[in-house]
């Protein structure tokens, strides 16, 4: 609206040639193509990989959406689990946009799952450039708070030998306190626990369900807690906050997903990790984060479990209608 006001105005000022003439460069493909970006983006959220992948493919090369395309694909690959492709992708949307700290990030994660199945040599020189990414991306725009907590967590994960430290890692919690208590909360926690303060981690993932605008998502962290330190009768009960909560919340189904995958790891309770993630299928708010065909390849192998051959079998071939070549599914026998 701005813009388009100004624009106005200085038509109004004599200037009405220059912008007919700027108008007409725009070309007459600009239109659709941005409305097959967002048809691809809402494929990639509802975890329909073929069909984002098809339309991305049928896009024209070049333009100025050519970045968004690439980032677009780059993200598809990485909920399919394909590192390098997803990483190639991603390089080239940085090289056509230098400056998108979202482009950034995405390429840090790329190489970070590249980096954690790597060789010893492999994975430090890649964990260089992740944390290069990380920073880049923290740098172009500070407000960016996946990002920063994408930065956090390298830093307290990583060795100092790739720029890792607690140090840096609390920094980046205070940065993250004036754009989103939660985050700074749950990656406060992940210090504390780091440092065997297990005490201090736990305060502070209830820090961050309490101050969290979808505490659901946080349930889960401090469930995942619990999981690691084998305390059953706590990680029931934050399995059970969790799914009250996502109820509560339209926007908050991820969460079903993973509260489902945390009582996989736990092997405990299967018949309710199945309604978690039926649940989330059921969701009109699936996510990226959670990808649909992985969802039900969990689903499958929980119906196999539970002795369910032809639900399994039904579940995989869900998975494949979504994405045919998801290897996991694949590889997966009811």
């Amino acid at each position: 609206m701005h813009s388009l006001t100004a624009t106005l105005r200085a038509a109004a000022r004599g200037v009405a040639v220059g912008l007919l003439s700027a108008l007409s460069t725009i070309p007459a493909s600009a239109q659709p193509v941005s409305q097959t970006l967002a048809q691809a983006n809402h494929a990639l959220q509802s975890g329909e990989a073929d069909k984002a992948l098809e339309m991305l493919h049928a896009l024209p090369n070049g333009g100025a959406s050519q970045a968004e395309a690439q980032n677009l694909a780059c993200r598809v690959h990485f909920t399919l689990q394909r590192w390098n492709q997803a990483a190639s992708e991603c390089e080239q949307a940085v090289q056509l946009d230098a400056q998108n700290s979202v482009d950034h990030m995405w390429l840090g994660r790329a190489l970070g799952e590249k980096a954690s199945r790597a060789s010893f040599l492999s994975a430090f020189s890649l964990g260089k450039r992740v944390r290069v990414e990380f920073e880049t991306a923290a740098r172009l725009n500070p407000r960016n708070a996946p990002a920063l907590t994408d930065l956090g967590e390298f830093y307290e994960e990583a060795p100092g030998i790739v720029g890792g430290g607690t140090d840096k890692a609390t920094q980046v919690a205070d940065q993250l306190d004036k754009l989103d208590p939660a985050r700074a909360h749950q990656l406060r926690a992940r210090i504390a626990e780091s440092a065997n303060d297990y005490g201090t981690a736990e305060r502070e993932f209830k820090q961050a369900i309490a101050t969290a605008a979808h505490p659901a998502l946080y349930w889960t962290s401090l469930a995942s807690f619990y999981r690691r330190r084998q305390r059953w009768p706590a990680l029931d009960w934050a399995i059970r906050n969790c799914i009250t909560a996502a109820e509560r919340d339209k926007n908050a189904a991820v969460a079903y997903y993973d509260g489902a995958g945390i009582l996989i790891e736990s092997n405990r309770d299967p018949a309710l990790a199945a309604k978690m993630l039926e649940d989330y299928l059921a969701s009109p708010s699936k996510s990226e984060e959670a990808p649909a065909f992985e969802a039900h390849l969990r689903l499958a192998r929980i119906k196999k479990q539970l002795g369910d051959q032809a639900g399994a079998q039904r579940e995989k071939a869900e998975a494949l209608q979504l994405a045919h070549d998801y290897k996991p599914a694949l590889d997966f026998r009811p």
